[in-house]
């Protein structure tokens, strides 16, 4: 997956991003729910009619998320994924029933009231135990962000993004570390492995770290032009957080840990940017996508709002879900409020960080304003997923 915020300080994200400890031995990561013990207007999905702002509703990116779920899930990768999946009675055909009655449901339906009631009719609910056993999950947002960028290295753009190594399934093992290859100052990369391999070069060098943690990028090119990049590989190493590290090291406390608290240090600090970065050796490698849309790791785009990252090890890919948590969204005043929503979203990415069954990351979109509000994104909600009763009621 990869793009981010949130995720790079705690260590989590989508298509590329951070990771956490490995997930103990558990139950089933889905358990079923008696659809009367649900909580009330809990598939009330409004926004897809009227969203927060009072503006049309986005039924067309539902639509659009569900059809690029089942562009994947018509694939000999899908089928193969699912061929060992954990929950009994989830299956690819199920999957692919679901969303096709679902979005007939969407473009039927006219309101969430009826929405709702159709959809508790047909469909058994599966939920995630949760971070906690209980159902509580951890809730945290990605995006996808512009910087400025160069074709050519000059003073000003100094620092490389780095296309894959032909022969890098061929490495030995350890890979490399992020300072053995790119040096403490990140600037070392012509002098060993990487050289010649400059895909793209940025002017700002925790820009450059923060297009790894993403994993993609929209470049805004000094020469006029726009340029995206995404992932294209990584090293074998674990992503290691540096807000963590920044924390542990007394900078600040995990409690005000944040994007714009980290990105303040490092611009006050900028000697501890050589600290820091190479504590994460984790080195990932991008290739030009040529104005394509975010891709999740199901390699199909992902939707603003409508696309989540969780654990593919555990969760059942391109599946209809639904999530019930509190997002921001800007006011009249352009202030960012929370606002308490249900929304039904497809299962299309994952992320190193995205470990267990108790992590979601919501796409957020593109540019500043989706990143701000990622950046904001952390909190507790509940996940479930959705698939056709075997024989619903009338």
């Amino acid at each position: 997956m990869f793009f981010l915020t949130l995720p790079l300080l705690l260590g989590c994200t989508a298509a590329t991003p951070p990771p956490t400890t490995a997930t103990p031995p558990m139950e089933r990561p889905l358990r079923t729910v008696v659809t009367d013990q649900l909580p009330s207007g809990i598939a009330k999905d409004e926004q897809l009619w009227q969203n927060v702002n009072g503006q049309t509703g986005d039924q067309q990116a539902l639509l659009t998320a569900i059809d690029h779920s089942l562009d994947y899930l018509g694939t000999d990768k899908a089928q193969q994924d699912y061929q060992d999946y954990k929950v009994p009675g989830i299956t690819r055909d199920r999957v692919i029933r679901s969303l096709r009655r679902f979005r007939q449901l969407v473009v039927q339906t006219q309101s969430p009231e009826a929405l709702e009631k159709a959809v508790k009719r047909e469909f058994q609910f599966y939920q995630s135990i949760g971070n906690d056993q209980k159902g509580n999950v951890d809730f945290t947002g990605y995006y996808e962000a512009t910087y400025p960028a160069s074709r050519t290295p000059t003073a000003a753009f100094r620092y490389p993004l780095y296309q894959a190594p032909a022969d890098l399934k061929e490495w030995p093992k350890p890979h490399p570390t992020r300072a053995e290859l790119e040096g403490a100052d990140g600037l070392q990369g012509s002098q060993g492995p990487l050289q010649g391999l400059e895909l793209v070069w940025l002017r700002d060098r925790i820009q450059a770290f923060l297009v790894q943690v993403q994993g993609s990028a929209r470049l805004s090119m000094a020469d006029g032009t726009e340029m995206t990049v995404g992932y294209a590989g990584k090293t074998d190493h674990p992503y290691t957080s540096i807000g963590k590290a920044l924390v542990e090291d007394g900078k600040f406390s995990l409690e005000e840990l944040s994007l714009p608290l980290v990105l303040q240090h490092f611009q006050t600090n900028p000697q501890d940017l050589d600290r820091y970065i190479p504590q994460n050796k984790s080195f990932v490698f991008f290739k030009e996508t040529f104005g394509a849309p975010p891709m999740g790791n199901l390699s199909v785009p992902v939707t603003d709002e409508r696309s989540i990252a969780t654990d593919k090890s555990l969760m059942p890919p391109g599946a209809l879900a639904l999530i019930s948590t509190n997002l921001p969204y800007y006011k009249a005043n352009q202030q960012l409020e929370f606002q308490e929503v249900s929304r039904f979203v497809l299962d299309q990415d994952t992320g190193s960080a995205i470990k267990g069954p108790g992590r979601v990351d919501i796409f957020m979109g593109t540019g500043s304003k989706a990143k701000e509000r990622a950046g904001v994104m952390t909190g507790s909600g509940q996940l479930y997923y959705l698939l056709l009763k075997e024989n619903p009621s009338p």
